[in-house]
């Protein structure tokens, strides 16, 4: 039985080649894709969840699923503020989203001051609601709310300003998002295309609606042509396989006609590894990965679209953590919070900014680097985690240091400040290399014993904060060649 099998997916394949299909829809085939090396290079991207949630701005972008969720403080919250689910449901809150503020080109170009190369729009979320021309439901923003094409106006702006384009789906999930109750607006025929059909809960999706979700995700593909699909979770599930692959072999395949090098982002297990690339949400890695990868998380604690009263993290934390996910040959894909009115809250344009000044002093340790023999040294702890976990924001010491290397050098990177000396246990110089800190044009002072390791020593007046080149993280630089890898019990590599 495995024999004939194998002789016919060799035959499809075959067949596939023949018709200029490179890629078919089989795990194995898929295995053929490679990431493309502007993503491994560009490390740093900005994911944006702007949509309907915005308007009312409240407690989460989840607020359109815990809204119809009876005894819960939402579901109260929109009685009292709005009034029945019966009479204003969610549907009711498009109108006004009206985006007046709006421009795609301040956007981008806070985007890019940033230090992004590449950014991703959320195309639809879990709410139903479009944010792009369809023609396969009515409930998008060209007909609806702000009445422009959001996807294609962003799309343009990006590719403009030279970065990256990507669109990220989180439509799959829509079928289990909403409750479906006599007293909620959510059954009435009239609004199915936004809601779903009504059905019992833990009902598995019905093909119309699989057939509806590869129809709408295929249309973001042809329409807009991104450089990198994200998908969030819920397609991974196995009812989606086989149209999960199936969009996965006409992305790469399209790609290929467009002259396309592509990313696909899954979670979880939606993929083997070597078919495309893991992304872990609000969550890292223990260690070097030896494919690329991505985290995906937000400048705000809470919520990932605008809500009010939200809880912003520390510029130097979500640094810390981008360098710490670098090192371990990864991607930071931070996403961004407008505005309903289409402003950015000055909270995340301060980070932003921030970010961007790091970035322009330090930026040649992170783009287009690698990981060294290992990542870094450090008491601080991390779990391996693949989503949601406290290690999004961790707090990082002086003695905590990662590693990059590009081209001829090694940057050793300590996640705080370290006084007048720095001590690094997993590196052992050869006599007379260069030790910099990016930012200092002289060389430091440094010794080496096997029992300690290396010192660098840094000059007196940089004890006084004002007096340093640069603040957050410090990048040391070095010749790679002229340094090794000195693996010691007391190296504290977690």
């Amino acid at each position: 039985m495995k024999k004939y099998a194998t002789i016919l997916l060799l035959a499809l394949f075959i067949l596939g080649c023949k018709n200029g299909e490179k890629y078919q829809p089989t795990y194995e085939s898929l295995k053929q894709y490679k990431i493309p090396q502007w993503f491994r290079n560009a490390k740093f991207g900005i994911f944006i969840h702007w949509g309907v949630y915005a308007v009312p701005a409240h407690n989460s972008e989840w607020y359109p699923r815990n809204m119809y969720k009876k005894g819960g403080t939402v579901y109260a919250y929109h009685i009292e503020k709005y009034g029945q689910q019966k009479q204003f449901g969610y549907k009711d809150f498009i109108p006004m989203f009206k985006a007046e503020k709006w421009d795609p080109r301040e956007w981008v170009s806070l985007f890019k001051q940033a230090g992004a190369k590449y950014v991703v729009p959320v195309a639809e979320h879990h709410d139903g609601f479009a944010m792009y021309n369809s023609s396969k439901t009515k409930w998008n923003a060209v007909n609806m709310g702000l009445h422009r094409d959001v996807m294609g106006e962003l799309a343009a702006e990006i590719k403009k300003q030279g970065l990256y384009f990507g669109a990220s789906s989180h439509y799959a999930w829509n079928w289990e998002y909403y409750t479906f109750d006599d007293d909620f607006d959510t059954v009435d025929p009239q609004n199915s295309a936004l809601y779903g059909t009504p059905h019992p809960p833990k009902t598995a999706a019905s093909e119309e609606f699989l057939n509806l979700w590869y129809a709408r995700t295929k249309e973001i593909i042809d329409r807009y042509r991104p450089d990198l699909l994200y998908f969030d979770f819920g397609f991974n599930k196995p009812v989606f396989e086989e149209r999960r692959i199936k969009l996965c072999a006409y992305y790469y395949n399209q790609a290929l006609e467009n002259n396309q090098q592509v990313v696909l982002n899954y979670k979880n297990d939606a993929f083997p590894d070597g078919a495309a690339v893991l992304d872990i949400e609000r969550g890292r890695l223990k260690t070097i990965r030896k494919p690329a990868w991505q985290t995906d998380t937000s400048v705000g604690m809470r919520s990932w679209g605008y809500i009010e009263n939200e809880h912003y993290k520390p510029v130097n934390n979500i640094i810390d953590m981008f360098i710490d996910i670098v090192s371990k040959n990864g991607n930071l894909l931070l996403n961004v919070n407008p505005k309903a009115d289409g402003t950015i809250p000055e909270e995340t344009k301060n980070i932003l900014t921030e970010m961007g000044k790091w970035l322009k002093l330090n930026g040649e340790s992170i783009y287009g680097s690698r990981p060294w023999a290992v990542y870094g040294e450090g008491p601080t702890k991390m779990i391996d985690s693949k989503r949601f976990t406290a290690n999004d924001n961790t707090k990082y010491c002086a003695e905590d240091i990662r590693f990059t290397t590009r081209g001829d050098y090694l940057y050793g990177i300590a996640l705080d400040w370290p006084g007048e000396q720095l001590t690094v246990k997993s590196i052992k110089p050869d006599q007379g290399t260069a030790i910099t800190l990016l930012g200092y044009d002289k060389k430091l002072k440094w010794d080496y014993n096997e029992t300690s390791g290396l010192t660098i020593y840094l000059p007196r007046e940089w004890q006084q904060e004002d007096k340093r080149p640069g603040k957050y993280a410090f990048v040391f630089k070095m010749d790679k060649n002229s340094v090794g890898y000195a693996p010691q019990k007391q190296n504290s590599v977690n």
